[in-house]
């Protein structure tokens, strides 16, 4: 379809708004777009995307606005999908769940449940909707776990030219390019993630000191379906994310330490919600129940690296930032192929720095971005990061791959912002 082929320009089907600002969850990013859609179901959301090409307008869309990065600025078309959320179909044997676009991750929990599958790995916030999580690779924790994205196999989207077209795993180039693209390749109306069967995991939360930590690192991450810790520079840490500290113990140099395994339960009455040592359905488990508003840093290095990286970021807070008291957070994620994604050829220690809104932390991720340099760090697409096109060219090897499959989507960069043309444009 070409422009001229399209329907005469009129406001949008869907209920929409004019010089609306947004703003997202943690308080740091804002927008007032020309007009905000809230898009009902597919032809309204096609309607809306063929408005925008009309009047030649840029068209972001936004989920739940966890994203601390500046993904979502527009002054054209912002679309919220929120009113696109269902789990759509179901695939027992071949372990396949699609849903909307829409919906969030904790919506996935009891439908596929009762179907007797589950997602394979969550992270500590499920408030996120799926497009977004799968646009900035969003992870949990797990040596042999992959991001959301990994998981992506179909996708249904409208294109730049303002067709709605499906990618699958016979088109392994667009995939790849799909499973993690900003939002530059269209808007996402439906998704097909592979999924795994039900399970029950087992938490085990253990608060060792710093030299623990570190004695059982490698084990750790071999002999558990899920490890992450979060490591407190001072006492008051844990509550700064409204977590329990050790009870009796200075959390100062100690570890917040998460292991999750895979439990046989027989009846549903053995699950038990003892904090700390809960046994319940995965997804109850994964959730880490962080509701303070926080901002993040949070960078990937090779597997190899994350010892040295981590404790690189610990000398800096000791050294130089003595007023940094948030935990840092560390996890590990499996290696993929998405041509964007942060886990791209190479299996990740994740570090995440977390700092309070309304605080001047800049310099603290300036010098923390400049300390992980020699680690040759990739960043979380959604959280604060000083990535370049540079950075990119080097870090990113299918990086032109990905640019061409973006311009064959939406060759006038309708989906485009300033923070994302910098970066893929």
């Amino acid at each position: 379809m070409t422009t001229k082929d399209l329907p005469r320009a009129a406001t949008p089907t869907a209920p929409f708004g004019t010089d609306i600002t947004w703003t997202n969850w943690g308080g740091n990013q804002s927008a007032t777009p020309a007009f905000t859609v809230r898009p009902r179901n597919e032809q309204e959301a096609l309607d809306a995307v063929r408005f925008a090409i009309r009047e030649g307008l840029p068209v972001r869309a936004v989920g739940s606005g966890h994203s601390s990065s500046p993904l979502v600025q527009t002054g054209g078309v912002l679309m919220d999908m929120s009113g696109l959320s269902a789990i759509t179909g179901t695939d027992k044997a071949g372990r396949r769940a699609r849903a909307l676009a829409g919906t969030t991750i904790n919506a996935f929990g009891d439908p596929l449940w009762e179907q007797g599958l589950a997602l394979g790995n969550q992270g500590d916030i499920d408030k996120q909707q799926i497009a977004g999580a799968l646009a900035t690779s969003t992870h949990g924790s797990g040596k042999h776990l992959g991001s959301f994205s990994s998981n992506l196999r179909w996708v249904k989207l409208i294109n730049g030219y303002g067709d709605i077209v499906e990618i699958g795993e016979g088109q392994l180039r667009e995939l790849r390019a799909a499973q993690v693209a900003l939002g530059t390749l269209g808007v996402f109306l439906e998704v097909e993630l592979a999924v795994e069967d039900s399970y029950y995991l087992q938490e085990q939360i253990t608060y060792p000191t710093w030299e623990e930590t570190t004695a059982t690192w490698q084990a750790d991450l071999d002999n558990n379906r899920h490890y992450s810790f979060l490591w407190c520079p001072e006492n008051d840490s844990c509550e700064l994310l409204d977590l329990p500290g050790a009870p009796g113990l200075s959390m100062a140099n100690r570890s917040y330490t998460k292991r999750y395994n895979v439990a046989s339960i027989q009846d549903e009455r053995e699950i038990s919600t003892v904090e700390g040592a809960r046994l319940d359905r995965s997804y109850r488990i994964y959730p880490g129940g962080f509701t303070t508003q926080f901002h993040e840093l949070e960078y990937f290095v090779r597997s190899e690296d994350g010892f040295a990286a981590v404790e690189a970021i610990q000398e800096l807070i000791r050294s130089k930032y003595p007023e940094q008291k948030y935990p840092v957070e560390v996890r590990w994620v499996k290696a993929d192929d998405a041509y964007m994604s942060q886990f791209q050829g190479r299996d990740s220690t994740v570090i995440t720095l977390t700092t309070e809104p309304g605080t001047d932390y800049w310099q603290f991720f300036r010098d923390a971005d400049a300390v992980l340099q020699e680690f040759e760090p990739r960043a979380h697409w959604g959280k604060i990061h000083f990535m370049t096109r540079s950075r990119l060219e080097r870090l990113y090897p299918e990086l032109d791959t990905f640019i061409q499959v973006r311009r064959e989507f939406d060759p006038r960069g309708i989906f485009l912002n300033d923070h994302t043309r910098a970066l893929v444009g």
